[in-house]
């Protein structure tokens, strides 16, 4: 398993290598089997790198895209046919009962009964250019399997490092709001007792009951976000809640938001996205399979030539005993060539061109899009870097004025508005510093899958 930091690039690398290796659906299932069906993440500390680690294992989009995997390598094995000798076999029995009604003198003897066996080997030796491009397409095919698949994975470990990071966030945003309705609720008690002794006048009670009433909504909204981010993680690793958890997915995640430095330049990152980005290697491999599609239509006015060998033996004609036999070896070469086929071939031809001048369209569209995707990434990236920079001190600052603000009111020369004004300037100093926090590790963690950065730890092939 893998034990880094979450803002660390290198979980990404690690995580991806560790899904390149496929193993069987059954292997899964018996690696997941937990005691009592109970998962594995309810009963252990979750760190983001288990997080990535589980959902390689287990998520819904990666094992259909080992799946789909596996699927292309049967199609790869189906290109490459063409240039590998087939082996065919062929017999046949009859009888029948036919008599020759006016037999010529001399005429052999109707057989009634007839059979015949033979077995060839059959190596295709020119098929106007088919063979090496179908070793080339099957190449191409395998490659463009791995990439989509390399794709798959950087989409869901993106995901689950998001989901990761919100519920954390929505923890925080708890822990915030139950420290704010904690504070005003000591504040409502202190002001009740004044009161009571006649120190303060019924109208800062009713003051601090009301800014308690509406600080609470704001918890139970924070509850409510840290429930649904849960369920989102948990869905988001493959797992299934247990039937006996109603609300609360007792999930314990040991990792914490953070602002790691990370420093990158657009002109680097637009370079290392166009460099990396698996979705864009594997149009340029549909590209070239276009291209071999052409090459393939050409084939079609083009002649084939096959060389054969093989043994076979039928029974004699002269000769009722169907035990006496004629066998023996053949070897040969057979010649086609359709001289006109209707326009057949160049309907075909002028339709793989079509595909293939479609095929550098998409190519040409995705690299914009990939270039917009890291441009908005980057963009993003220095908003959340900047909004951290900003907050550094504001929290302890507010502190600072509450405990000012409270000094001030008990020693008489402040007022109970003062109070409750830095009440609600510290709550919202601590839930935007913790959006902010949230924002830039989600924001990198973007700006990062833009990049590339996830693709199994290395460049894909070109």
């Amino acid at each position: 398993m893998i034990n880094l930091r979450p803002s660390c690039p290198a979980i990404l690398a690690a995580a991806c290598f560790l899904s390149a290796v496929l193993v069987s659906l059954e292997a899964l299932a018996a690696e997941n089997v937990h005691p009592n069906n109970i998962p594995p993440w309810s009963s252990q500390a979750l760190s983001l790198a288990d997080a990535v680690n589980l959902a390689l294992r287990q998520n819904g989009s990666v094992l259909r895209g080992k799946s789909d995997l596996e699927a292309q390598y049967g199609v790869v094995i189906q290109t490459r046919a063409l240039a590998i000798p087939r082996v065919e076999a062929s017999g046949n029995y009859q009888t029948s009962d036919e008599v020759e009604a006016f037999p010529f003198p001399g005429s052999p003897p109707v057989q009634h009964q007839t059979w015949f066996s033979n077995i060839r080997i059959i190596q295709s030796i020119y098929e106007g250019g088919r063979i090496t491009s179908s070793l080339r397409s099957a190449r191409l095919t395998k490659d463009q399997a791995v990439l989509q698949y390399q794709t798959i994975v950087a989409d869901a470990v993106l995901s689950v490092r998001v989901a990761y990071y919100d519920v954390l966030s929505a923890a925080e945003q708890v822990v915030v709001n139950e420290a704010s309705v904690k504070l005003l609720t000591q504040q409502l008690n202190d002001q009740t007792r004044r009161y009571e002794a006649g120190t303060v006048p019924r109208f800062n009670v009713l003051q601090a009951e009301v800014e308690l009433a509406n600080q609470r909504p704001r918890l139970i909204q924070a509850r409510n976000a840290f429930r649904i981010a849960k369920n989102n993680l948990v869905n988001v690793l493959g797992s299934q809640v247990t039937a006996g958890t109603w609300e609360d997915i007792p999930v314990n995640l040991t990792d914490r938001l953070d602002a790691d430095p990370y420093q990158i330049e657009l002109p680097v990152a637009l370079s290392k996205a166009l460099e990396n980005r698996s979705e864009l290697a594997a149009l340029r491999k549909a590209e070239a399979l276009r291209r071999e599609d052409v090459v393939n239509a050409r084939a079609g006015y083009k002649p084939s030539i096959q060389l054969f060998a093989g043994y076979g033996g039928r029974n004699s004609e002269f000769n009722n005993d169907l035990g006496h036999d004629v066998s023996g070896y053949t070897a040969g070469a057979q010649f086609s060539w359709n001289i006109f086929d209707g326009f057949l071939t160049k309907g075909r031809v002028e339709q793989a061109k079509a595909l293939y001048q479609g095929s550098k369209v998409d190519v040409d569209n995705e690299t914009r899009s990939i270039e917009l995707e890291v441009r908005t990434a980057y963009s993003n990236f220095i908003e959340a870097r900047e909004t951290i920079e900003s907050q550094k001190k504001v929290q302890e600052e507010a502190e600072e004025a509450l405990r000012l603000a409270i000094a001030r009111n008990d020693a008489g020369t402040g007022t109970q508005l003062d109070v409750l004004t830095a009440q609600t300037s510290l709550t919202t100093a601590r839930s935007t510093q913790v959006q902010a926090l949230h924002d830039y590790d989600v924001a990198r963690a973007r700006l990062e899958r833009a990049i590339g950065l996830n693709t199994y730890g290395q460049k894909p092939a070109h």
